[in-house]
């Protein structure tokens, strides 16, 4: 696996051939690929560096930092052809591989920002992959042949099995050079990494057939294991056993795993006594740029933070302090204090996974579910995103409305109701 480079891709095609050819393959084009092969970027996505707007302040978005793709045989049967057994046939294949797409720690395929990081591997590859929750042992595993030689096959069923890792982007100042300001996309928290796969294709090949390198072809025929006795015995028509070899290769081939750490949902510190937390002084309006109307914390506990006019009678409950506040890299974390009830802005552990889940308020106990990042627009202005930092997700509203609730999205709200203004009061 390597870092992606924006360089030209340069791919290979080849097409199936049947079975009364010398290769006996894949019944679609079948794009060859080496297991660590880089890819270009999406010239259409962000990177980290370009320019952004501050109605991107309440965004985010994934990029692709490495891609892997590998032919992989995920079902697969000996079959031997005799003379006056020729013709169509269906054989039913064993499972060999288990493919799941799957993107970030919890291996989930919800929301808006995992559909758009498999979307952009997609891209970046020229691939056709799967951007949903599926898996290959949901395939039916039957393949139909026209078998016109005798011989020994491995009729299989294969796919390219597209890996890689992710880096999530967010838009933020940044100082330049010459002191100046300029808003850009920065890599933020929440990184991992995705499986997916693209569509299964099926065919047979012998081992006498001549198949391009690296391809599904010649997986299925290294699976064949073309040196055994199996090969040379004399078999009746049909079924063969598994070879030792194969036997071994479905003991170490395991469903595919979500490897490596992510920080799309950093472990929650658990809820403990209340925190002591240490408070700015200055109390602010989280509002909506231009417009009345701005957050305010409910009385009750199992209601939701909401769009609501300041008035006198607000009783503080539009008033917000940011408490145990910290900077790396220009982003600000902090927890989210409210002036009129004492709790803490947070997201519900139980709804943390959930896209739209509405923001609440619940005693302060500095969990990772209470802390949120702050990015800002250029100095001089008050406007500003801001994000979970235990479920990555951007806050905003569906629409504009006393009453609203304010909800998380995983990608944000793309329309710019995701940007609100900071206000001090």
């Amino acid at each position: 696996m390597r870092l992606i480079e924006p360089v030209s891709h340069i791919g290979r095609s080849f097409m199936a051939v049947t079975a009364t050819a010398a290769a006996c393959a894949v019944t679609a084009l079948s794009l060859a690929a080496s297991p660590a092969a880089a890819a270009p970027t999406n010239t259409t996505a962000s990177r980290p560096g370009d320019t952004c707007t501050a109605a991107d302040l309440g965004t985010r978005h994934p990029y692709i930092k490495t891609t892997e793709v590998s032919p992989t045989i995920t079902h697969f049967k000996g079959w031997y052809v005799t003379e006056g057994t020729t013709g169509n046939q269906t054989v039913s294949t064993s499972t060999e591989t288990t493919i799941t797409v799957s993107v970030g720690l919890d291996g989930k395929v919800e929301g808006s920002f995992a559909v758009e990081t498999l979307g952009t591997v997609g891209a970046s590859l020229g691939l056709n992959v799967k951007v949903d929750y599926s898996s290959t042992s949901s395939e039916s595993n039957s393949v139909t042949w026209n078998f016109n030689q005798p011989g020994y096959y491995g009729v299989y069923k294969g796919t390219k099995k597209v890996t890689g890792t992710y880096g999530s982007l967010n838009c933020n100042r940044v100082q330049q050079g010459d002191g100046s300001w300029a808003l850009k996309w920065i890599e933020g928290p929440g990184s991992g990494s995705f499986t997916t796969y693209t569509t299964l294709e099926e065919g047979a090949v012998r081992c006498e057939d001549k198949v391009p390198a690296d391809s599904i072809m010649a997986k299925a025929q290294d699976l064949l294991d073309c040196g055994s006795a199996a090969v040379k015995a004399e078999h009746p028509a049909g079924a063969v056993a598994p070879t030792a070899k194969q036997k071994r290769d479905r003991l170490v081939q395991r469903p595919a795993l979500i490897s490596g750490t992510s920080a799309e949902q950093p472990k929650a510190t658990g809820r403990s006594a209340r925190a002591a937390l240490d408070c700015q002084a200055d109390a602010y309006k989280i509002a909506v740029p231009g417009k009345p109307l701005s957050w305010g914390a409910p009385l009750l506990a199992n209601d939701g933070v909401r769009l609501r006019p300041s008035t006198i009678f607000s009783a503080h409950l539009d008033n917000w302090r940011l408490c145990n506040v910290t900077e790396h890299n220009g982003v600000l974390e902090a927890s989210l204090w409210n002036w009129g009830n004492s709790g803490c802005a947070t997201i519900a552990e139980q709804n943390a996974a959930t896209e739209r889940a509405v923001l609440m308020t619940a005693p302060c106990t500095e969990d990772d579910l209470q802390r949120f990042y702050i990015y800002r627009d250029v100095p001089g202005s008050s406007k500003i995103g801001v994000q979970n930092k235990y479920t990555g997700s951007m806050m905003g509203h569906d629409r504009y409305a006393d009453g609203e609730f304010i909800r998380q999205y995983s990608s944000g709200r793309q329309d710019g109701t995701g940007t609100y203004t900071l206000i001090g009061v």
